[in-house]
């Protein structure tokens, strides 16, 4: 179906007029916002992170990243604030309101108690005059710019400078506290992010359900491993109990002919390739490539100790491929 070109148009117009305000946003940061960091650096308590209608909103997604970058945050709302939630609020903590105008009354309780209590307050607004930015110990000031519907009723530039001005607070305090994938995963053991950040070592088989067998042992007993184990594959050990092979369905076919008067050490296929525990599951996928559906887990820069295996159906199940 055929679309009106001003569509289009108007899009376009909209994102280049918000690209244009995050440049002028990134241009204008000064000494306000390290000011801003090193307070909620040194912060005891948590932060709070307030703001009404399309603020509300935008506040509540700033508390969510801060949240999950390592700096504890929650979202209050001005009006049930009034009703009670001040309570929620303590000296330990630091508020930050946010506000375009800066004169939203139902921001006044909340800025009235940090004042009272001597709580740091941060305003984020673009009216420097305004009484938010006046009364905040800090006010980062977005750059007045109009909105992008182009008629200045519709939050829209200003909303996206507050978010992106949300994300830069977030993310300088995730990389001044060397806030690591690692640690990111532990607050997002969940979902496809989750998942991908998961490490071999959360997937990885252990213990008597690896499947292993001595050099010296015969394809016999080998067999019988690789039937009883379920995956498919036995790793072969030298009688330092380290793994030298491995066999594999591949291994079996070339050596059809008297397989059974063969040891494990005859037919294994030697230094085989291995991941080790604390590498990301997603590159224990990327180097089971061709016809690799398993691979065994080792120390192996500094010991080949067999200390479990993973299947590509396990990181299948946790979400990673």
């Amino acid at each position: 179906m055929a679309h009106h070109p001003t569509f289009l148009a108007a899009g376009k117009r909209v994102i280049e007029t918000e690209s244009a305000a995050l440049a002028t946003l990134s241009s204008g940061l000064d000494d306000s916002f390290g000011n801003a960091i090193d307070l909620l650096l040194h912060t005891k308590g948590r932060v709070i992170v307030s703001g009404m209608g399309k603020s509300g909103h935008i506040a509540r997604k700033i508390a969510a990243t801060f949240a999950s970058t390592g700096t504890p945050a929650h979202f209050v709302h001005p009006a049930e604030a009034s009703h009670g939630d001040l309570g929620m609020i303590t000296q330990a903590d630091v508020v930050i309101a946010i506000s375009n105008s800066g004169e939203v009354p139902e921001l006044a309780n909340l800025i009235s108690y940090t004042r009272r209590f001597a709580i740091p307050l941060i305003g984020i607004t673009s009216v420097g005059s305004s009484s938010l930015a006046t009364r905040a110990d800090i006010a980062l000031l977005l750059p007045q710019l109009g909105e992008a519907c182009g008629k200045g009723i519709v939050p829209t530039t200003s909303t996206t400078m507050t978010l992106a001005m949300g994300d830069a607070l977030a993310v300088a305090l995730m990389e001044h506290r060397d806030f690591s994938p690692e640690n990111f995963r532990e607050f997002h053991p969940g979902g496809q992010l989750g998942a991908r950040l998961s490490k071999v070592a959360d997937l990885m088989h252990v213990g008597d359900s690896v499947p292993l067998i001595q050099e010296d042992a015969s394809m016999g007993d080998t067999l019988l491993v690789i039937s009883q184990k379920g995956f498919g594959v036995v790793g072969v050990l030298d009688a330092d109990e380290k793994l030298i092979g491995v066999i594999t369905d591949g291994d079996l076919r070339r050596n059809m002919d008297g397989l059974l008067d063969m040891t494990a050490g005859q037919v294994m296929t030697r230094e085989p390739k291995t991941i080790r525990p604390d590498l990301l599951a997603e590159e224990a996928v990327a180097a089971m490539s061709g016809q690799v559906t398993c691979l065994f887990v080792t120390d192996h820069e500094t010991d080949a100790t067999a200390r479990g295996i993973l299947h590509i159906h396990d990181c299948l199940r946790a979400g990673v491929i």
